[in-house]
């Protein structure tokens, strides 16, 4: 089903939301790449979803917290060579919150599953970004997808480890059952510096654009609720014992500088998975992607030739 990107929210939804979600015609007026998007429903939820380009089709699925914007500068070239498709994971930016545990990996691999087979697309490429390098690992080994090459951009594909790892996820379910700590974490986005000091905190350096639409998001409760939950709710020790049963072809890029996801995480994916490879880019953090879009989709292309997904490049022959 698609709908015009100015079209308002049904007057009755599927459910009542918890907390005030982003709305299409207040935070979404200038998103990135409007004109791409629409609406479908599917899985049980009205998704938001961007859709460009002509080619082989090109699946990218954003990380927790964050929302098709990841992609703004990325995806327009990647759709000079590819038909890429990004939606909001459930619960993020303008796509339906479902309930409560179906934010969890499995829920949201399950979920993407049908918005793709509603859309009627077989992805030739994925790619995902932290943990939605992680939901596409699980969708490659559920089945629901089978993709000539997947990429993960400073994927969280690993549990984290010590005591930091047995604390976050309790710790996250218990802020995402309270209603009143989204309300504050939104309230303290719109404070001076507060985004910035985040950005900062992943290694990476945005521009003020960039820093704008993630404080858009996160002033957002429902926005912030999804992302706790997300949290809360994901087991990553599952598929870590499952990853040397992947056949996907694997390119893993990751920041030199990422102080989100330890970069040695992408040297110890590589160890597990046969065949993978790992391309590090010094000096950027967690959201490199959005630092250097144009290296990425330069990287990103160079391996969807060599795994057969594109047409090599003739000698001699520009891009």
């Amino acid at each position: 089903m698609r709908l015009s990107p100015t079209e308002p929210r049904a007057a009755t939804p599927r459910r009542a939301e918890p907390h005030r979600k982003p709305h299409w015609d207040r935070e979404g007026q200038d998103w990135p790449n409007r004109e791409s998007s629409r609406f479908v429903h599917a899985a049980g939820l009205r998704w938001h979803v961007q859709q460009m380009g002509r080619g082989p089709v090109l699946l990218l699925v954003h990380g927790t917290g964050a929302a098709t914007h990841s992609w703004r500068a990325l995806a327009p070239l990647l759709a000079q060579h590819f038909t890429v498709v990004a939606p909001d994971l459930p619960g993020h930016g303008f796509t339906e919150t479902p309930h409560a545990k179906r934010l969890s990996l499995d829920g949201m691999a399950e979920d993407l599953a049908g918005l793709l087979r509603v859309l009627d697309h077989a992805p030739a490429l994925v790619a995902g970004h932290s943990a939605g390098a992680a939901v596409l690992a699980r969708m490659c080994l559920d089945g629901s997808i089978a993709p000539g090459g997947l990429v993960g951009l400073n994927g969280a594909m690993l549990p984290i480890g010590g005591m930091a790892g047995r604390l976050m996820t309790p710790f996250a379910q218990l802020l995402a059952g309270s209603r009143l700590v989204p309300r504050l974490f939104a309230r303290f986005a719109t404070s001076d510096k507060f985004i910035e000091r985040m950005i900062a905190d992943t290694g990476s350096v945005l521009d003020p654009a960039g820093i704008e639409f993630y404080r858009r998001l996160t002033c957002s409760p429902g926005h912030v609720a999804s992302a706790l939950r997300m949290m809360g709710n994901w087991k990553l020790r599952p598929l870590a014992e499952q990853l040397p049963r992947l056949l996907t072809q694997l390119l893993l890029v990751t920041g030199g500088n990422d102080k989100t996801i330890a970069p040695n995480d992408a040297a110890r994916v590589h160890a597990l998975v046969p065949g993978s490879s790992v391309i590090i880019m010094p000096g950027l953090g967690h959201l490199a992607h959005e630092e250097r879009p144009y290296e990425v989709s330069e990287l990103m292309i160079e391996f969807a030739r060599r795994a057969g997904l594109l047409p090599p490049l003739l000698a001699g022959a520009a891009e």
